[in-house]
């Protein structure tokens, strides 16, 4: 092996070779710049490399500590079969003496450098004069790797020029490497991250349903359980705080998209100009401050599920283009005429009465029935009181961890939160429950602490009505009376009059109430139903 062969020297034009090897270094950067992939980004750099200082071939060779063998990473000029015969040992053959010393080499003519393996096999039939140079890839004095290439041979070359070069472009795959191990254990780290979580979430969600009393939230579960594997389009029907982006979160980690993205869009959160670009997507130069190109939400979900939150309060132009998209799967960013495709499953979720908003033109009925697929209403909390008991224990159960205290109530405390209506429904069960472990000075919850906070939303205990009156002299106003502290929940108010629910609903409907106040079964409405 000859090292320090560098003897010969012919006048070229230096000039030329210092233009290239200057849009070597630039091209290497702008690479290095915009790469997502390490090896796609390395053979794009040795491509350059090659074809413009005129190198037959090139080659990585990064070290793996635990296989404790160099590895061909990318390369240019080798075949697939030639790549994959290039694993050296530490110390094995020219490659192996460049990683292991740390000092770069020069073999003037390989075929006469007993040293040189020719591993790959790739220059057994060649008849031309061989040079190969190597240099050590070099990370904070820490040898990872070696960058090769092989050269025609000629008299007069500067091969010392050709080496300082080869340690620049070292230099900068180092810096490179290095970044995108940095970002590919990241990104491992997140997924690990992502599937406790998601693990932590169904486990949850399983776990309150498995103790639900609620014949309601049974019903939930099963839609959920059937609709998860499918690809069909759900909507999410209830009041705000129900949990609907829970459910949607949960039929998407049931299904075979569960390691994929899931993408939460709020319709109501943005202006429609931004929402249109943030769903789509854009061009540079589409509107003002479109300084680059940038990918929509839609994009980004590819493969996964988007969330369409509050689906109710989007333009009627853009219900438009999403009808389109839901349709066809496929959209144009603003300002460009690309049709692009995706494959995402759509879930939709809102607190609105859908079917009475096209009725009002307000919404438009034919995405409206692309939506409405597979409905799920999802009850609100005074629907289903027989699971606040269960809930509100669940509840403090996953808030004692994050509080390093273990809060219960009293039965009393328990029987004054069960008067409430909790028109904010879980999320404001979750709320309060919280607020009892900031203001709570004991770890027993009494009635008197509850009180305190609920003195100016719970309902004035008032005596009932003379249950002796027959149905058909109750007036309205009684009627409405009783309505109101159910929450208009028929079943509810005819219980406490001694009444059937028929009875009730008779006289209400001889009263004409019905157009007048808005009137609950105590269960989903049929429209929301999901009809098997």
């Amino acid at each position: 092996m000859r090292k320090d062969s560098f003897n010969k020297k012919v006048k070229i034009d230096e000039k030329s070779l210092e233009h290239r090897k200057l849009e070597v270094l630039h091209e290497a950067c702008r690479i290095i710049g915009k790469a997502l992939d390490l090896d796609n980004a390395l053979r794009e750099i040795l491509q350059v490399l090659a074809e413009k200082l005129r190198m037959k071939r090139a080659t990585i060779t990064l070290y793996d500590e635990e296989a404790d063998r160099l590895f061909i990473r990318a390369s240019y000029g080798l075949s697939p079969e030639e790549e994959a015969r290039g694993v050296y040992a530490p110390g094995e053959g020219i490659t192996g003496q460049v990683f292991l010393t740390g000092e770069p080499c020069v073999v003037l003519n390989v075929k006469q450098e007993p040293l040189f393996l020719n591993r790959t096999g790739a220059r057994k039939l060649e008849r031309e004069e061989i040079s190969f140079l190597a240099v050590p890839i070099m990370l904070e004095d820490k040898v990872i790797g070696v960058l090769s290439v092989d050269r025609l041979f000629e008299d007069g070359i500067d091969y010392h020029e050709d080496i300082n070069f080869l340690e620049i472009v070292a230099l900068l795959v180092a810096q490179f490497v290095q970044l995108r191990r940095s970002v590919e254990k990241r990104e491992i780290h997140l997924k690990q991250e992502n599937l406790l979580l998601r693990t932590e979430l169904k486990k949850r969600f399983s776990d309150f349903m498995a103790s639900s009393r609620s014949p309601e939230m049974q019903r939930v579960l099963t839609l959920v359980k059937q609709v998860a594997p499918t690809k069909a389009t759900v909507l999410l029907q209830g009041e705000s705080g129900t949990g609907k982006t829970l459910t949607a979160r949960l039929i998407h980690d049931l299904s075979p998209r569960a390691e994929k993205p899931f993408v939460k869009i709020n319709c109501a959160s943005l202006p429609e100009n931004l929402l249109e670009a943030e769903l789509f997507g854009y061009e540079k130069g589409a509107f003002t401050g479109a300084i680059r190109s940038k990918p929509g939400l839609l994009e980004e979900a590819h493969e996964g599920t988007v969330f369409l939150d509050e689906i109710s309060e989007l333009s009627f132009e853009l219900q438009g283009k999403l009808l389109r998209f839901i349709q066809e799967r496929e959209f144009e960013r603003l300002g460009s005429t690309k049709t692009r495709r995706v494959d995402v499953r759509i879930i939709a979720a809102t607190n609105r009465d859908l079917e009475r908003l096209v009725r009002e033109g307000k919404f438009r009925e034919d995405l409206y029935f692309r939506l409405n697929v597979f409905p799920i209403y999802i009850p609100p909390l005074r629907e289903r009181l027989e699971d606040l008991p269960f809930l509100i224990n669940f509840i403090l159960r996953r808030l004692s961890k994050e509080y390093a205290r273990n809060l219960h109530l009293t039965p009393k405390a328990m029987e004054l939160m069960s008067r409430y209506h909790w028109p904010g429904n879980v999320r404001e069960l979750e709320n309060f429950l919280e607020r009892l472990f900031i203001l709570s000075d004991s770890d027993t919850v009494t009635e008197t602490l509850i009180s305190s906070l609920l003195k100016k939303v719970l309902p004035e205990e008032k005596p009932s009505l003379n249950l002796d009156i027959p149905p058909q002299e109750l007036s309205e106003e009684e009627i409405i009376e009783v309505l109101k502290r159910h929450n208009f929940i028929v079943a509810r108010a005819a219980k406490e009059l001694g009444l059937t629910f028929r009875q009730l609903r008779y006289r209400i409907q001889c009263l004409g109430l019905e157009e007048k106040i808005p009137l609950r079964r105590g269960r989903p409405p049929k429209t929301a139903s999901h009809k098997k």
